[in-house]
């Protein structure tokens, strides 16, 4: 049986028992109501329905006294609801113990509810990789297959390692690490992603990584050590109990000492005063919903297809000012195609052959698609001494000649005169023997749903910008067509850590600036930025691990979506904080002035608790936010 599963069984197993000792409790302190018994069996019959319900608070008060953890809600309670019994309000510490253990099993429902989005992403982990053995299969852990091996996997199976498919095809469904229903063809020769499930078809994979470096090893590393980095708002709140605690139970001691010894008299009102303080004060609805909120919020994104590596991030994400966007791969498809060859003295077709041989050993979008549009075969051995310059192109000895390949700033490096040109897309210029000999434009495509994720955003955040390597005129008409109000074009990476850090100065207090790429080239923005957003990042490890915050699939929409889970989240936090204070603060100015039962307090304690967990669940609703 796998983890998971366990820890399901585990915590039903907790809540089965949880009910069975709150009904157990309701029973035997009824029995003592309806029996309206005196004296000492009336003393017994109640201990023994104060101990059914709240023997584990007693139990927990103690052990955590003697590590010296003295001050939490355990002692609270318990302090409480012994002096209700020493002033023989036997009934009123029965149920305070009670509806505390009910207030403590919707905590426990609420926290599964919150947990199960994630651990629905969890249950990508694979159980078992079927491995090729001596021309036979044998089911075996994945984490004992190398790198190498090969494995088989069936229909309805997940996939267990990243790899390559060496035979087969089929369609596998990749929602489980999306968030959508997104079906991939995979056919001989295609990269496999662990997590995704094979929906049709046997498909055979060689291994290319071990277990604790795929995909889906690196996922659920992620999502364990989610709620690691706190917010400024939990943080607050751990400081706050930490003071709060020994500040009322000093309150209560002063209340039940010092009236009465001013007055002459009544230490049994005072008395019973300061134990109803003591229930009111229990900071639970703070210590419980705030955490709920935020992990609620990180399961909730969860299901959209988004990981957030930390709760600390949803604020950066909430209180975002600008958003900035790499182009190529984050608006655009990346999905390059040559749209224009102008040569001088030399052949079109040999123009674009010297410029395909020039990047054969790259693997950049452009030089895939130089690559592509070469319809004959590229023999390598013609290319010697590849050179690459970054942010400009490359250099590299094809056929005995000097070939220059990349941008204008390639060919001003190296002082050779070309004629400039202003076409949209993508520029590639060619120098051979240090002259020039032409360029090839070529265009990419927006995605779309680039348009709909910048005018989405204008609700939340104040600009929108584009750096990008590619040229004015390109950049220009991608800004122009979706709506970004600023852009920076024929950027180097340092120009675009430059940029970041120039806005990021700029910015207004409190406030953040995101950026959104792809995860591979954009490392140094993704980690200078106060949150990076990895786009498509489904099978990317550089993007895995550059990004605070990683979108599964390839759909610019998400960041709204990101960005509006964080803002609701954030509200609902602040929400439950002064909701619980402000009744907590009235409650213990009238429990202390008398007008304030033991049931009254309760509800200070237990309701205000079970309303904040409510409001906290809302975190998981995502509908709207799509």
């Amino acid at each position: 049986m796998c983890e998971h599963n366990h820890e399901h069984c585990h915590s039903g197993q907790k809540q089965s028992f949880a009910i069975i000792r709150i009904a157990l409790a309701i029973i035997i302190f009824t029995t003592g109501l309806v029996l309206q018994l005196t004296g000492v069996p009336k003393f017994f019959i109640f201990l023994i329905a104060y101990l059914t319900a709240g023997g584990d608070v007693l139990f927990k008060a103690f052990k955590n006294i003697l590590k010296g953890q003295i001050f939490d809600e355990n002692f609270l309670m318990s302090l409480a609801t012994v002096g209700a019994f020493a002033v023989k309000e036997y009934p009123e510490a029965v149920m305070v113990m009670v509806l505390y253990q009910i207030g403590e099993y919707f905590q426990d429902i609420a926290v599964e509810k919150s947990k199960k989005s994630i651990a629905d992403l969890m249950d990508v982990r694979p159980d078992y990789a079927n491995l090729v053995f001596e021309n036979a299969t044998r089911p075996v852990n994945p984490e004992e297959v190398n790198p190498g091996d090969e494995i088989i996997v069936k229909t309805g199976e997940k996939i267990p390692l990243d790899g390559i498919v060496i035979d087969g095809n089929a369609i596998v469904d990749t929602s489980a690490l999306t968030g959508e229903s997104l079906p991939q063809n995979l056919k001989t020769g295609d990269n496999a992603i662990s997590g995704c499930i094979n929906t049709n078809g046997v498909l055979k994979i060689k291994v290319t990584k071990p277990f604790g470096e795929s995909t889906v090893s690196k996922i659920l590393e992620l999502v364990e050590h989610a709620n690691s980095k706190k917010t400024k708002a939990e943080n607050f709140i751990t400081k706050f109990a930490r003071y709060y605690t020994p500040a009322v139970v000093a309150a209560a001691v002063i209340l039940a000492v010092i009236p009465p010894l001013l007055t002459g008299g009544n230490w049994g009102i005072w008395f019973q005063r300061a134990l109803i303080f003591l229930v009111i004060s229990c900071p639970c609805a703070l210590v419980i919903s705030v955490p709920l909120s935020f992990f609620g919020g990180i399961g909730g994104a969860s299901k959209c297809g988004i990981l957030v590596k930390g709760s600390c991030y949803f604020e950066m994400l909430a209180n975002a000012e600008t958003v900035i966007f790499d182009k190529t791969g984050t608006l655009t498809k990346g999905s390059f195609a040559v749209t224009k060859i102008k040569s001088f003295d030399i052949e079109e077709n040999e123009l674009l052959e010297y410029a395909a041989l020039a990047e054969t050993y790259s693997n950049h979008p452009i030089a895939v698609s130089l690559k592509n549009a070469v319809k004959k075969y590229l023999d390598t051995a013609r290319v010697k001494d590849v050179e690459e310059i970054s942010g400009n192109g490359v250099k590299a000895c094809v056929d005995g000649k000097i070939v220059l390949c990349g941008n204008e700033k390639l060919l001003n490096k190296f002082s050779i005169p070309f004629e400039k040109t202003d076409e949209a897309g993508t520029i590639v210029y060619l120098a051979i023997d240090s002259k020039f000999a032409g360029y090839i434009v070529i265009s990419d495509e927006i995605k779309e749903g680039a348009k709909e994720a910048v005018t989405k955003l204008k609700k939340y955040v104040k600009n929108t910008v584009i750096l990008s390597g590619d040229n004015e005129k390109s950049v220009q008409e991608t800004a122009f067509k979706i709506g970004v109000g600023k852009y920076y074009s024929e950027l180097l990476p340092a120009d675009k850590v430059e940029i970041t850090e120039k806005i990021i100065n700029q910015k207004q207090q409190n406030k953040s600036v995101i950026f959104v790429g792809d995860g591979i080239n954009d490392a140094p923005v993704l980690t200078r930025a106060d949150a990076g957003i990895a786009m498509g990042a489904l099978g990317s490890d550089a993007a895995i691990e550059a990004a605070d915050v990683v979108i599964m699939d390839d759909n610019p929409v998400k960041v709204y979506t990101a960005i509006a889970l964080a803002k609701k989240t954030l509200i609902i936090v602040k929400q439950n904080i002064i909701f619980a204070l402000a009744v907590k603060a009235l409650f213990l100015i009238f429990g202390a002035l008398g007008f304030v039962t033991m049931w009254g307090a309760v509800f200070a304690d237990v309701g205000v608790s079970l309303i904040a967990i409510l409001n906290a669940l809302r975190t998981l609703q995502t509908k709207n936010f799509s």
